[in-house]
């Protein structure tokens, strides 16, 4: 009995210790985060140019628009203007299948690896990298293994590597083509996720404005519009992307826990996001007046996304492969 009480004490004892460290760490690091953010203050952008089109072709996202393609709780988009071609991020695929969900869409919609010049990745997260092996390599895969990709460039928001690629390590703002510029990284601290920097493009269309395109916005809301309205004259014509409101289901269980709800948010997790956070960064897009809301379901749930029809009603739509968005 007593070899028991002592097991018990010491399990007790290590989660105890766990839950102190992960608390410790946590605050730390949005600290941190918080530092960084208010002793940034970018300089306005100049010579970005303008586009007088933007196609946006979503290549991997929840839902999709046929029934031949493959849909998962990951991220990749073809982002095309007149001048370049861009793919942003390259999805999860969770079982590692070679051809992966991305390369299987890509081949139904008619697109190779010749129609992008650029690679761009929004932040080091396996629904985004192509896999947790790549995560933890900071690296990124279109398939379960490094394929060849020529000469593109690739814009990353930490340090990250790919054979016999060129990698340019972004941290402040900085322009990636005529009219599209990287916001430069902003960080937040995930309570089980850890230090996560994370970028979003901006693309200026000539008439209208700054297109947003967001891989899951773990920057917050507030955060990237003001980084955005520091930059640009232009106003905000609209957003595209992940916005990470998983507020009652997760697209993403582990052991049928809902992961995303508690891994990649930056709340504790007897403090969940909810319903209120949600509206409240309906209000601060609202005030922004958007022509265009397109929201990812891969990382955000029926319900938030139903809050956000009802809020901008014909100039919101949900993400879905294969369906392109031209502005």
């Amino acid at each position: 009995m007593k070899i028991i009480i002592i097991l018990i004490a010491a399990v007790l004892a290590v989660i105890l210790g766990l839950n102190v460290y992960l608390l410790a760490n946590f605050y730390q690091g949005m600290r941190r985060a918080e530092k960084e953010w208010q002793q940034f203050i970018p300089q306005k952008m100049t010579g970005l140019g303008n586009i007088k089109s933007l196609e946006f072709l979503p290549l991997i996202d929840w839902f999709a628009d046929r029934d031949d393609l493959k849909r998962e709780p990951g991220g990749s988009y073809l982002i095309k203007t007149e001048k370049n071609s861009i793919l942003f991020d390259v999805g999860l695929n969770g079982r590692q299948k070679d051809p992966s969900p991305l390369l299987h869409n890509m081949k139904q919609l008619g697109v190779s690896l010749n129609d992008f010049d650029t690679i761009v990745i929004s932040h080091n997260h396996l629904d985004h990298v192509g896999g947790m092996r790549w995560q933890r390599e900071r690296s990124f895969s279109l398939t379960s293994r490094q394929i060849d990709l020529g000469e593109k460039v690739v814009y990353t928001p930490v340090p990250m590597t790919y054979p016999n690629l060129t990698s340019v390590y972004v941290k402040e703002p900085v322009i990636i083509a005529e009219g599209v510029a990287s916001i430069g990284t902003i960080p937040n601290q995930l309570f089980l996720g850890g230090w996560t920097p994370e970028q979003a493009l901006a693309v200026n269309v000539e008439g209208k404005g700054i297109i947003l395109i967001i891989g899951c916005g773990h920057q917050t809301l507030p955060k990237i519009f003001k980084r955005t309205e520091t930059l640009f004259d232009e106003p905000i014509y609209g957003i595209i992307g992940g916005l990470h409101y998983p507020v009652t289901d997760s697209r993403i269980k582990i052991f049928g826990i809902k992961a995303q709800r508690y891994v990649g948010t930056d709340r504790p997790p007897w403090r969940p996001i909810n319903m209120s956070d949600v509206r409240k960064n309906i209000e601060e897009l609202k005030k922004r007046n958007p022509k265009i809301v397109r929201l990812s379901a891969h990382d955000s749930c029926d319900v938030s996304i139903a809050e956000f029809r009802r809020a901008f009603s014909d100039a919101f739509d949900e993400i879905r492969v294969g369906k392109k968005i031209i502005i």
